[in-house]
């Protein structure tokens, strides 16, 4: 009986560190900004995986229209690929961080690969648009401690969500809009793609729709959209300096 129960735990402990590792909000193995709190009428909008040649530019069209200013976590060998839609990016003002150069799963790489999957990312960034932001989001979300001790070693300000819209896989940009609704309170970072880590000409027409339609709509209902520094600076949790 002793037996079965110390496997039982062993076996709930296992469990418990597996979804810590992967869910979005979890704080087990360190710190991570997941948002200001249900208190805010904030919202953070940020897109992962690309830069992608066609629907990055057209992201840009519907932000610049609405006069929003959003975070982008780009994956490295993508910037490489098309470094005149990062600089476009860049030079719209919107906040770019690093989401490592290739996107492995970080929970299944070593301390070493995760250091040169940050630092090449890093080096991509710096060399295509020069000064950006520390923030970095871990592929997947995936993070073990020794992921977020390495960020925190290269000055990189680890970075999640709380809402998500399904988007990698969602049939319709009605699907996507759905999706957030049913989740957003208001102090909400919101996971969207602009590319895809499987294919660098990913279709991401349905996330620029849903991106349109959630701007006129949460904007109406008298939120307002800021980038990851911006509501870092307005949460009593960190401070601005931290959101650099």
């Amino acid at each position: 009986m002793t037996e079965y129960l110390a496997g039982a735990a062993a076996m709930a402990i296992v469990s418990a560190a597996g979804y810590q590792s992967m869910a979005p909000t979890a704080q087990w193995f360190g710190r991570t900004f997941t948002g200001a709190g249900r208190h805010s009428r904030e919202i953070a909008l940020t897109f992962d995986d690309g830069p992608n040649d066609v629907h990055t530019p057209r992201l840009l069209e519907v932000l610049a229209k609405h006069n929003v200013q959003a975070t982008f976590f780009m994956i490295g060998r993508y910037v490489e690929l098309f470094p005149d839609v990062a600089r476009e990016v860049a030079q719209s003002g919107h906040v770019i961080g690093n989401h490592t150069f290739t996107h492995p799963n970080l929970i299944f790489t070593s301390g070493l690969q995760t250091r040169i999957q940050l630092q090449e990312c890093d080096r991509a960034l710096s060399t295509t648009i020069g000064p950006h932001s520390s923030l970095f989001r871990p592929p997947f979300g995936g993070r073990l401690p020794h992921t977020l001790r390495i960020a925190r070693s290269l000055n990189l300000l680890p970075v999640m969500w709380n809402v998500t819209g399904w988007d990698w896989n969602a049939p319709s940009a009605d699907y996507v809009e759905e999706k957030i609704s049913k989740q957003l309170r208001g102090g909400d970072v919101i996971l969207m793609h602009d590319g895809s880590h499987a294919s660098p000409d990913a279709d991401r027409a349905h996330t620029v729709t849903a991106t349109d339609r959630l701007i006129r709509r949460y904007k109406a209902e008298g939120f307002h959209f800021v980038t990851i520094p911006q509501m870092m600076q307005n949460s009593p949790a960190f401070q601005p300096a931290a959101a650099i």
